[in-house]
């Protein structure tokens, strides 16, 4: 059953507009029970859809649909799984990537629970190197105290890491190369572990960057994913 991803889609496309430099012309959109699929442009080019065009357009139109959850081949390549990322972010929608399921990071309930004890345990601990780091952050590198990166998690879903910036402008300070030599950069990530987001002992965690690479393993699709084939994006119905 498909159903319609916004109230109405007229005025969102242009059968007639090239594609050449449009982001709609880089994707293919499959759509099954409230699940986004992203692919790569196959061999039915699809409609151009000006929503695409912008992440403000495309937050918009995800904030007014039915979806429940997208996912994103990592064949798409690194910029557009950020553009992704960050419209589905702002749209509150949960965001996966569609990676071989033999690459995806276990669901493991006991070990999720040793994690969240154990990052409690580190932050009491590590909490005043914390306080003491942010004292001299402010001191000797004015500006942004946090950075969040995306990285992939449990069963391929993206998410944000948090991380003292060590960065102003793209060049890294003095500070900042003292903490990542010691690795307390990563110390607020003790908040993702709490959250689930990633494991302390358990496997880690990837960047886009690895999960594009994973591209070049064989590729075991999911049932929905098969499923979705035969629900492409038809502009011309009006319906996803």
């Amino acid at each position: 059953m498909t159903t319609s991803i916004i109230p109405t889609l007229e005025n969102l496309y242009d059968v007639t507009q090239p594609q050449q430099d449009n982001r709609s012309g880089y994707c293919t959109l499959y759509w099954r029970r409230g699940k986004l699929l992203v692919k790569p442009l196959g061999r039915v080019q699809q409609p151009y859809l000006a929503s695409l065009d912008s992440k403000r357009s495309l937050v918009e139109c995800l904030q007014h649909s039915p979806v429940s959850l997208v996912s994103i081949d990592p064949k798409l390549g690194e910029a557009l799984l950020k553009f992704w990322a960050e419209a589905s972010e702002e749209a509150q929608k949960p965001i996966f990537l569609s990676i071989p399921a033999s690459n995806k990071l276990p669901n493991q309930p006991l070990q999720r629970l040793i994690d969240w004890i154990a990052a409690l345990v580190l932050l009491l601990l590590v909490s005043p190197v914390m306080l003491g780091l942010i004292v001299l952050m402010q001191v000797y590198s004015p500006g942004s105290l946090f950075c969040r990166e995306w990285r992939v998690g449990e069963r391929g879903k993206l998410f944000r890491a948090i991380k003292f910036s060590t960065t102003t402008k793209q060049n890294i300070t003095p500070l900042g190369r003292w903490m990542c030599k010691y690795s307390l950069d990563n110390l607020p990530q003790l908040f993702n572990v709490l959250r689930g987001d990633m494991s302390l002992t358990g496997s880690s965690c990837w960047t886009l960057e690895d999960a594009v690479q994973l591209n070049q393993l064989p590729e075991i699709t999911t049932s929905w994913e098969v499923e979705a084939q035969s629900h492409r994006l038809h502009l011309d119905s009006q319906t996803l």
